[in-house]
Parts: structure tokens; sequence; C-alpha cells
């Protein structure tokens, strides 16, 4: 409308200056005159009000974007650790600028092109709604919850999903063919809309069109035709709505009439959460809410807390480190302010320049790639890089009595919204047995896991075939043997690293192999021993 009338004005100036040149000639003409400038001048006018309305929208989004800029940046850790942040902050800046970025475009063609390399893309947009519906997986969440802000252990004034937000989400949901959650999303975006919330180009009809469509996958026809329903009273024009509401009447009948015939008998329940590939999934999620299993009393009791020196090692006989026992068997310890806070900075500001998504060993390939089940980004410092690392790499050495010479570099791991990693093995399995050939150490021997950052909810180490939860705690590190002395691989090691709620999950791991341990951890002949 803005650009049609500016159009107008300059076309009838150029039509004006070609038609005519004597205007001063006749009075009657000029009186004309007097109209075309009348007409002029209410153009103007019109033109002046859109560019008052769009300046008024940029300021209105800019104010709002300036306070909540204000507030992300007294804790930027804190702030992006709240994954409705993080999603929002994922969205405004692949989808929302682009709204605005149309308006200013037309007076400041330099404005915010010369930014957008730096943005994310759908992927990382569509990443962070996938967290969001792993965390009310794992964490039993309701969509109400997430979209109100108010997670369990956050301090942070109330960050809220607007009905377009659930809206997004949803759409993400119905992408993957993931009807549960896009009927979850819909529904929550649909009662927001219902509470009077706002919603620009979005409407009513739109969500319930996802709706009946996603009940309807999940074999809920009689809640399908009662959406598709609602949806016609709103647009009785709608072609798709109509021709499902026979579909659905039609399918329906047939399904009563089937049930009918057996005696009443009612049909199976079919909604629920897709097909899982990971068969643990339920363990691993009950581990992961805290709910761990129970030791024996008896097992209890011979866990214990102890200064450790190693065997009076000359560094440690003064100085000895604090070890508690974590879990029995397989073995598991916890080393207590094993690093300083100065060591852990240090570390951090060396690897977040060269952080990249973490890779996991193809099995059928051999070689590393990205998997949708850890979700981090990591970088491998070596010893010679800086001071701190090499002084690390030698205390891991003198507590647990490996030799580090033959081990991995020290890998920095930094989780994102919702970061995790699913149940896995260290070490390499029989029908994997050239996992770490290229290195010519051996197999992992050993996991040291060294945590950088307290976490507000979420991100436990999980060990699942024996119930083992290991929370994390700054400056504190774990540590296991993931091989028996016989060389085979201890199975009770599969562990995982559980979706980060709250909070900035930060460790490093040290993964010690075979090779310089012959006469530091001697063979048994013993295959589980």
């Amino acid at each position: 409308m803005v650009l049609c009338h500016w159009w107008w004005i300059q076309v009838l100036l150029v039509t004006s200056c070609s038609a005519h040149s004597d205007f001063f000639t006749s009075i009657g003409h000029m009186i004309d005159l007097l109209s075309t400038e009348k007409e002029l001048v209410t153009s103007l006018k019109s033109y002046i009000q859109a560019e008052e309305d769009k300046l008024q929208q940029i300021k209105e989004w800019a104010d709002r974007l300036d306070a909540l800029s204000a507030e992300a940046s007294q804790d930027p850790e804190e702030f992006l650790g709240h994954p409705v942040n993080a999603f929002k902050l994922m969205k405004r800046l692949n989808t929302e600028w682009v709204e605005l970025e149309s308006l200013i475009l037309k007076d400041y063609p330099m404005f915010v092109i010369f930014f957008s390399c730096h943005f994310p893309n759908d992927e990382d947009q569509t990443g962070a709604a996938k967290a969001l519906m792993r965390l009310q997986d794992t964490y039993q969440l309701d969509t109400d919850t997430i979209a109100s802000g108010q997670l369990p252990g956050s301090s942070l004034p109330r960050s809220v999903l607007t009905v377009e937000d659930c809206y997004d989400v949803g759409k993400v949901a119905y992408s993957e063919a993931d009807y549960y959650h896009t009927e979850l999303w819909m529904a929550q975006a649909l009662k927001q809309l219902d509470q009077g919330e706002p919603a620009a180009g979005l409407d009513a009809v739109t969500i319930l069109d996802y709706l009946s469509y996603s009940v309807y996958q999940q074999g809920e026809l009689q809640s399908a035709l009662d959406f598709t329903k609602r949806l016609l009273e709103l647009d009785p024009t709608h072609q798709r709505a109509n021709g499902n509401l026979k579909y659905f009447e039609y399918q329906l009948a047939k399904q009563k009439q089937a049930e009918g015939e057996q005696g009443g008998r009612q049909r199976s329940e079919t909604r629920g959460r897709p097909a899982d590939y990971l068969p643990e999934r339920k363990k691993y999620e009950q581990l992961c809410r805290g709910e761990a299993v129970e030791m024996t009393p008896r097992r209890q009791s011979r866990l214990f807390c102890r200064y450790h020196d190693n065997g009076r090692h000359p560094r440690y006989v003064i100085g000895p480190v604090k070890q508690e026992d974590e879990w029995d068997r397989p073995h598991i310890v916890r080393y207590h302010d094993i690093v300083s806070d100065k060591e852990m900075e240090k570390v951090k500001e060396l690897a977040k320049p060269r952080l990249r998504r973490a890779t996991v060993h193809d099995p059928q390939t051999g070689t590393l790639t990205t998997a949708h089940y850890r979700v981090s980004k990591s970088a491998w410092l070596g010893a010679f890089e800086h001071p701190v690392v090499d002084k690390i790499n030698q205390r891991i050495e003198d507590v647990t009595g490996l030799d580090v010479s033959t081990a991995e570099d020290l890998q920095v791991a930094n989780y994102g919204v919702g970061g995790q990693y699913e149940p896995h093995f260290d070490f390499g399995r029989k029908d994997e047995p050239d996992a770490f050939e290229e290195l010519g150490t051996g197999n992992r021997i050993a996991t040291w896991l060294l945590y950088m950052s307290d976490v507000q909810a979420g991100g436990a180490t999980v060990f699942t075939d024996v119930g083992a939860a290991v929370w994390p705690k700054k400056g504190s590190a774990v540590f296991w043997y993931n091989l028996f002395p016989s060389g085979e691989g201890d199975y009770r090691t599969r562990h995982a690293a559980c979706p980060v709620l709250l909070g900035n999950k930060w460790v490093s791991n040290k993964w010690i192999h075979e090779r310089g341990q012959e006469f530091r951890r001697r063979c048994s002949l013993q295959e589980a021993h």
C-alpha cells in the first residue's frame, strides 16, 4: 500500500509535466491544479501514515529485543541454559528477522544482509524444536509446563512460547511424521489461541487442520471427526475438511459396525510416542529423572569416601585427593576438586574456538559421522598446546596409575539445548574390531570424565545396564574401567549423557588405551575378571 501511493504520486507528476507547460495562461486550468495538489497531499499523508506504522512496528520489535538482550546479557550462559530461550533465539534469527528485514531493506539495503551469514538456519531451528520434544519425553513434562517456561529448577523470569512458537514445534513434529508430538503441540497452540492470545497470521482453522490429521494418523477417528467439524464451523468452504468429514464419518461407521460384530469389544489404544530404535529407552529416561536403581543396604555399606594417594605417589603423599565410590559393579569412582576453576576456564577458552559437532564411529564404515543421538560440540586438545592441558594429563596419570602417553587427546565437549549422548559403549566391541585400529594403541581400557560445570537440571551420566546415575559436579571427575583385566569388554559400562534440561554442561574426556598398561594393570587369565 505504501509503495502504491508513492508510485501514484510519481506517475501523476510525470504525466502533469509532459501534458502541459502553459498553466499560467488560464486561471481555469490553474484551478484544476488545486484539485490535483489536494489529491497529492492526501496520498502523501497516506504514505506518511504507512511509513509511521512501519516505523512503529520496527520500534516495538526493537524495544522488545532490547529488553530481551538486556536480560540475556546479565548472564548469557544461564539465559541460554533455558531451552525455551534457546529455541526462541534460533527461531528469531532464522525466521522472524526475515519479516523485519523485508521492511528495513527497502530503506537500508545493507541492514541484516551483512550479518545473515552468521545466523542459524532451518536445521538449527528444527534441532531446537526437537530438543524441546526430547526434554518433554525424558523428564515427563507437559506442553503447558514448557510453553509457560516454568521448568523445574529454573530461577529465570518466565520465558514463554507463543501460539506461533507452539505451532512451529508442532510443524517440526509433523514434518518428521511424528503425529504424537504434532497433536500435543498443535493442541497447545489451539489452547492458547482459545484463551485469547493474539497470533498474527495464524488462525484456528490452520491449527485444527493439523490436529484432525495427526489424531487420525494415530487411529482416533472420533477425535479427528470432532476437530474437522469444528474447523468447518469456522470455514464451511474448506475443501480438504469437507472431504475428510465424509471419509471420517464413513470410516467411523465401519469401525462401530466391526465392534458390534465382535460383541462390543473395545479396540486397542494406538496413540503414543513413535516406535523407538533404542530398546532401553524407558530405563534410560527413568535414570535421567533420578529414578535410579536402589542398592541393597549390604552393597551400599561397601561404598566409601577416602583420601587417595595412589600407593603413596610422591605428588599426593602430603596432599592426597578425595575419592568417593559411586558404584560397586562396575567400580565407578569420583575424584572431588581434582582441577581448579582457573584450569577449567583455560581449557574452555582453548576449546571454544574449535568446537565442532561431535561425531561417533560408524560401525558399518569405520568412519566418524554425526548422529542424532549425540547432540553436542567437541574439540580436541593436545598436551603440547598449553601447559594446563599437559598438567591435567599428568594428574590423570598420577591419580589412576595408568600411562596416558598412548591415550587420546583431551576431548572437550559442550552440550547445547537438550544436549545428550544416548546409551553407548566407549570401547570397541567384537563386532567392530577395527574401531581404533588407526591409533595403534589398542582398545579403550578406561574412561576419565571431568565435569567442568554444574548443571541446574538434567545432564546426568547414567549406566543403563546396572542402573547407576552420576550427577555433574564442577571440578570433579569420574573414572571407570571399560575392559576387564583379561581385555574383554565390560558391557556393564554402557552409559549415556542425559539431556540437559537447564544449564550449560561442559565436560572433558580422557580415553586411556591398552598400550602402555601391560605392567600397570596386568592381564588376567579369566575372561570376566
